[in-house]
Order: structure tokens, then C-alpha cells, then sequence
């Protein structure tokens, strides 16, 4: 038999590990929604912004409800308060965030959204230490968008700051879904909600286009790369870190913006961006250290 100096050395070891693999998921699903998002700006010449967003939810459901296949009966009223409440977050948050990327550079737009997390960080963290990580994270993300805030369009940087608030919403909403529903069956019912609200405005704005052969396969690789794979990975990833942490480590969404436009987009990053991740890198380490400490403690 373990004795309980082991089992508690074993219960610590397998806390530590559970919350590095969150943290691996959510870098892993912050990759993928960035380059997802550089694929999509290359998608609205022919389907527009509200059409690429409608198919980008419209293909997530489709593959969340056939791969999850969730039950329909069980749940109270308020769960599926809980996942309406999602999906209206998703459409909404989606469909103001590529407003602005159709409007104003992708880092600058990613900068902006990133207020919402941000403050969503300070105000729900304990801890002194989280004002001074999201304080490193800030100065980052300013950084960052720097240059591309020169003569920025007003609108295109409303459109992002309100993406923000929505992005702040949607974590403690995915959060809460995470608990109240098993694995993902939640956030397949949340995208099929939200594709539904969305497919009017899609329709209305780019008709038949949808229907083109090349956007549907542009869009169901927006769909896979910035909706099913990165809000699988972090609704699980928010089963083991605390929304404090999570959110402040979103600020690795600035860098990974970056990177994707300098990969898929070609714009090239300065010294300015290349300190910048290095900040949001440091603030993000430490804030999931510090939300550790914190729940050990």
C-alpha cells in the first residue's frame, strides 16, 4: 500500500503533468486559430468576411456533431442555457473579429482583441503577481501592434475591441460548458447554435458564392484550423487551468499572428516583434507558474 506522503507525492506529480499537457493544448489550439486566420483573410475576396464566417461555423458543426454525436436528453435548463449563451459568444465574437481583419491589419486586429483576456486576467486573479505578468503581456501586445497601428481604421479597431470582450465571455463560457457537458459534446451543440444564427447573415452577404467549389474547401480548412481543432484544445486545457491563466496566456495569440502572416502572408517581423514575443512568452510562463503555485497552495 502507498503511504500518504506517496500518494500525495503521486497525486502532485500527476497534477503537474495534467497541467502541462494544458498548457501544450493551448498552444497547440493558439497555432492553429492564428494560421486558420491568415487563410481566411486570403478567403474574403471571394465570400466576404460575414460569408467566410458562416461557413468557418456552419463545416465546425457539421464535423463536432458527427465526431462527438452528444446526447440531446439529461441536461437541465440551465445547461442548455449554458450552451445557447456559447454559440450566440461564438457568432458574435467570430463575426465582429473578421469584420476587423477585414478592415485593419491581422496583428494590430489580434492586439486589440486581446484586451478583453487580458483584463478578463486581472480582474479574476488573486494574486498580486498576475498584475505584474498581465502588465508584461500588455507591454508585448503593444509592442507588437506597434506599426501596424499607424493610421489604423476607427471602425476596424471597434470591431476588434469588441471581438475582445466577446473572446473574455466566450473563456468563461467554455469553461462553464466544459463542466456541465462530457469531452466536447458541448461545444458541438454551442457551433451548431452559432452556425445556425450566422447562416442568414452569410446567405445575405455572399449568396451563391458559397456554394463555389474552392471557397467551400478554403473555408472547411478555416473551419478545422480555427474552430474545431483550437476550441477542442482549449475547452479541454480549461479543465485544468484556471480562467486567470488561460487568459493571460492568450497572449501568445499576438506572436502567433506574427509568425502565421510572416509564413503564409509574407510580412516580415522587425526587432520590435521579435522582443515582443520574447515578453508575451515570459508573462505567459509565468502566469501558468503562478496559477500552479496558487492551486497548490
Amino acid at each position: 500500500m502507498l503511504t500518504a506522503e506517496a500518494a500525495a507525492g503521486a497525486g502532485g506529480a500527476a497534477g503537474a503533468r495534467g497541467r502541462v499537457a494544458a498548457v501544450a493544448l493551448v498552444i497547440g489550439g493558439i497555432v492553429s486559430l492564428q494560421f486558420g486566420a491568415s487563410v481566411a483573410v486570403m478567403l474574403f475576396p471571394r465570400a466576404g468576411a460575414l460569408g467566410v464566417v458562416t461557413l468557418r461555423l456552419a463545416v465546425a458543426s457539421l464535423v463536432l456533431m458527427l465526431v462527438c454525436r452528444p446526447k440531446l436528453r439529461g441536461y437541465t435548463r440551465g445547461d442548455w442555457g449554458t450552451v445557447v449563451a456559447f454559440g450566440v459568444a461564438l457568432v458574435v465574437m467570430n463575426s465582429l473579429f473578421y469584420q476587423a481583419i477585414d478592415r485593419i491589419p491581422l496583428g494590430a486586429a489580434v492586439t486589440l482583441e486581446f484586451l478583453g483576456p487580458l483584463i478578463l486576467s486581472v480582474a479574476t486573479s488573486r494574486r498580486l503577481l498576475s498584475l505584474v505578468w498581465a502588465a508584461l503581456a500588455l507591454g508585448g501586445v503593444a509592442l507588437l501592434g506597434r506599426e501596424g497601428f499607424d493610421g489604423i481604421d476607427l471602425v476596424g479597431a471597434a470591431y476588434a475591441l469588441a471581438a475582445g470582450g466577446l473572446w473574455a465571455a466566450y473563456i468563461l463560457l467554455s469553461a462553464r460548458t466544459g463542466q456541465r457537458f462530457p469531452q466536447a459534446d458541448g461545444l458541438a451543440l454551442a457551433m451548431t447554435v452559432a452556425a445556425v444564427l450566422s447562416l442568414p447573415l452569410g446567405i445575405f452577404s455572399a449568396g451563391a458564392a458559397l456554394l463555389d467549389p474552392v471557397t467551400l474547401g478554403l473555408g472547411a480548412a478555416v473551419a478545422l484550423m480555427s474552430s474545431v481543432l483550437p476550441y477542442t484544445l482549449e475547452l479541454l486545457a480549461l479543465r485544468k487551468l484556471p480562467a486567470s491563466g488561460f487568459a493571460v496566456m492568450m497572449s501568445l495569440e499576438p506572436a502567433a499572428g506574427a509568425t502565421a502572416g510572416f509564413l503564409v502572408l509574407h510580412q516580415a517581423l522587425g526587432w520590435a516583434e521579435v522582443l515582443a514575443i520574447g515578453l508575451v512568452v515570459v508573462a505567459s510562463v509565468g502566469a501558468v507558474r503562478g496559477a500552479g503555485s496558487s492551486s497548490q497552495g
